[in-house]
């Protein structure tokens, strides 16, 4: 499956990253790279539960 994912900009200097069409899926990291790892890790935690 594929889901649109937002990158932000974190108060703390971090990246954020959120799943629209899946309420509560939201990770962060220190570079974009690493938030979107993370996000796809917290995805499949989502659609698992």
């Amino acid at each position: 499956m594929k889901f649109k994912v937002l990158l932000e900009n974190g108060e703390d200097g971090r990246i954020v990253a959120t799943v629209p069409s899946l309420p509560g899926c939201v990770s962060q990291g220190k570079t974009e790279g690493e938030a979107l790892a993370n996000i796809r890790e917290a995805i499949d935690l989502h659609v698992i539960s």
